[in-house]
């Protein structure tokens, strides 16, 4: 797999010795778990190696039976874009070793079908498609949900609570009716946020919440942070373009509304320690939740009832083919809690993002963007 060249990409360094041969050990564990979930255990493990190429993400070498990974993967892009890659390289050894295909390392008909059966990006080109720019269409549905939201930044509460809940009804409608009409709709994925080593309540709240209202499935995958030589977990969430983007709007929104509205909460009780950071922020995730749920039951009273989407359903068994559930139990409901919350029933999602959770603008819709 080849890549087009960024001249916006910034170059971060290249990591040590000891780093590189720890990724390298965990390049070849989740090429193992993808041996297990994607291929059958049909691939026998090939050495790993990482190249220095700037024209090449990735390359399958039939001759010594060896998959390379470009060095910028590491360095440049997240842990799900080198895992995307790695999958590429891996249809390429199944079409080459188990198939025969003449024409596997060529992106013949063999090899793309070895992708379309597994859900992998046949592109000879460019970095792993997750969640590209929507089209036109989708694009004109985001500048839409993006002028309601500038709305709800009014001061007037009736005005700015009466604009967010017409943007969640406009997605409501507009998913309704793509699915009703059975058209093809095209599906991506996005890891939101940095990788963390634990993932507090706060984050698992923020993830049912776009779960639960902003038509997208949720999951915490596991990552490898390259530059920490440790594992952690990063929230994924799968979805048309449209819902995904939107989705990523409202984790950063609120992310940076949960941390804004602790600063004030310390601000106005005199409070000088962070010891309830999490449970504040956790109550104000429930707190908004409750909110969400509560326009929801309305629009139920509409006759506008949300029954999912059989084609995403599809798209994330495809990439996630063996889910493990887990219980986690909530922090005890203090009085910093309970504040949380009440501050989270009264945040209104508006479109003043200015900042995402890493610092990074966070803007709405895509072509809006300079």
């Amino acid at each position: 797999m080849r890549v087009v060249s960024d001249p916006t990409r910034e170059a971060t360094g290249r990591l040590d010795a000891e780093l590189e041969r720890a990724a390298l050990r965990a390049i070849g564990e989740s090429y193992d778990q993808l041996n297990w979930e994607r291929f059958g255990r049909k691939l026998r493990r090939p050495t790993f190696e990482l190249g220095e190429a700037d024209q090449r993400l990735g390359r399958w070498h039939r001759e010594h039976r060896s998959i390379e990974l470009s060095r910028a993967l590491l360095t440049e892009h997240g842990w799900g874009v080198v895992l995307e890659v790695l999958k590429h390289e891996m249809a390429h050894q199944f079409a080459d070793e188990v198939l025969g295909a003449p024409d596997a390392t060529a992106h013949g008909a063999a090899f793309r079908e070895v992708c379309r059966k597994r859900g992998i990006d046949a592109r000879a080109a460019g970095v792993p498609e997750s969640a590209a720019t929507p089209p036109d269409s989708e694009v004109r549905l985001l500048e839409r949900v993006a002028k309601l939201l500038a709305l709800a930044e009014s001061s007037n509460a009736h005005e700015a609570e009466a604009a967010m809940s017409a943007a969640q009804r406009l997605m409501l409608k507009y998913n309704l009716e793509a699915v009703a009409s059975s058209r093809e709709r095209g599906y991506s994925f996005r890891h939101l946020g940095e990788p963390t080593g634990r993932v507090g309540e706060p984050a698992r709240i923020l993830a049912r919440i776009l779960n639960e209202h902003f038509f997208v499935d949720t999951i915490w995958v596991s990552v490898w942070r390259a530059r920490e030589g440790k594992r952690g977990s990063v929230l994924e969430v799968c979805g048309t373009r449209e819902n995904v983007e939107l989705a990523a709007y409202v984790y950063s929104f609120m992310v940076n509304a949960g941390e804004r509205l602790w600063r004030e909460h310390k601000r106005r009780h005199g409070v000088r320690k962070d010891a309830e950071r999490r449970t504040f922020i956790a109550g104000v995730m429930t707190g908004f939740r409750g909110k969400l749920a509560k326009e929801g039951s309305k629009s139920l009273g509409e006759g506008l009832v949300w029954v999912g989407d059989p084609g995403l359903d599809a798209y994330f068994k495809q990439r996630h083919p063996h889910v493990r559930w887990t219980h986690h139990y909530g922090s005890a409901r203090s009085d910093a809690w309970s504040q949380g919350q009440e501050a989270g029933r009264a945040l209104v999602l508006h479109r003043g993002v200015s900042e995402g959770p890493s610092g990074g603008a966070r803007l709405l819709p895509g072509r809006a963007r300079g």
